[in-house]
């Protein structure tokens, strides 16, 4: 009897166990795949559509930065692609040739930085749900973050996640609804006219101290948004624009 209970008493710590890492996997999955469907808006008044913000198909529409007391840093595009990337629906004969490399030469290790910006501002039409990009990050432990910039004109920064992982990866972003309409990421109001509520302004690489040495090389490709344009398919064609 004494056996019985001691392996049904294993057998239940066992299944608590595996639900736990089930539910840590699950929780993992979703904070790497954020669910556009599931953020601000009831799903009925939703018209969700994934977009391409910027192939990186354009010389010289990309600039990277770091403080010259800390190294020098070098963008160009470069032939290739991730092979599992999958274009977008109804643009599959899209010039998708290129990827934009990242070279940076650190002169000495410590906490430093370096940016990745557009050469203008690449606004986003409809409120914007989601952010996504293709990284090679060489498997150095460094922080991305996406710079972005809202209606109001305010910065705003949002983490993509770790570049500690070899070859290509896509990395994602939620970008959280504003609780009231006036603080946070601001992208539609009644005040605001039609003008698109958001902007990508390029990315941000906090170097981990000890790896910020050498020279480091990264590469993106196809940064895309998952955007809300209900609002915008839903407008009636005899209606007035509040943009003058």
């Amino acid at each position: 009897m004494k056996k019985l209970l001691t392996v049904a008493i294993a057998l239940a710590l066992s299944a608590a166990v595996f639900a736990q890492d089930n539910n840590r996997q699950n929780d993992n999955e979703s904070l790497a795949s954020p669910d556009p469907t599931v953020m601000g808006n009831d799903s009925a008044r939703q018209a969700l559509r994934e977009v391409s913000v910027d192939r990186y198909e354009l010389e010289g529409s990309w600039n990277a930065h770091i403080s010259p007391d800390n190294g020098v840093i070098n963008a160009r595009l470069f032939e290739g692609n991730p092979l599992a990337k999958e274009p977008l629906k109804g643009e599959e004969d899209a010039e998708d040739s290129k990827v934009l490399g990242i070279k940076v030469e650190f002169f000495h290790r410590g906490v430093n930085s370096f940016f990745i910006k557009s050469a203008r501002p690449i606004p986003i039409e409809g409120v914007t749900k989601t952010i996504s990009l293709w990284v090679a990050g060489r498997n150095m432990n460094h922080e991305m973050y996406v710079l972005v910039q809202d209606y109001n004109g305010n910065n705003f920064e949002l983490y993509l996640g770790s570049l500690g992982f070899s070859g290509w990866k896509k990395m994602s972003v939620a970008v959280p609804p504003t609780p009231d309409g006036e603080h946070g990421i601001i992208q539609s109001s009644a005040y605001h006219g039609v003008k698109p509520g958001l902007r990508i302004v390029g990315f941000r690489v906090d170097c981990n101290p000890m790896l910020a040495r050498g020279t480091y090389y990264m590469y993106l490709d196809d940064l895309r948004a998952v955007t809300d344009l209900y609002d915008l398919e839903n407008r009636d064609e005899d209606d007035m624009n509040d943009d003058w």
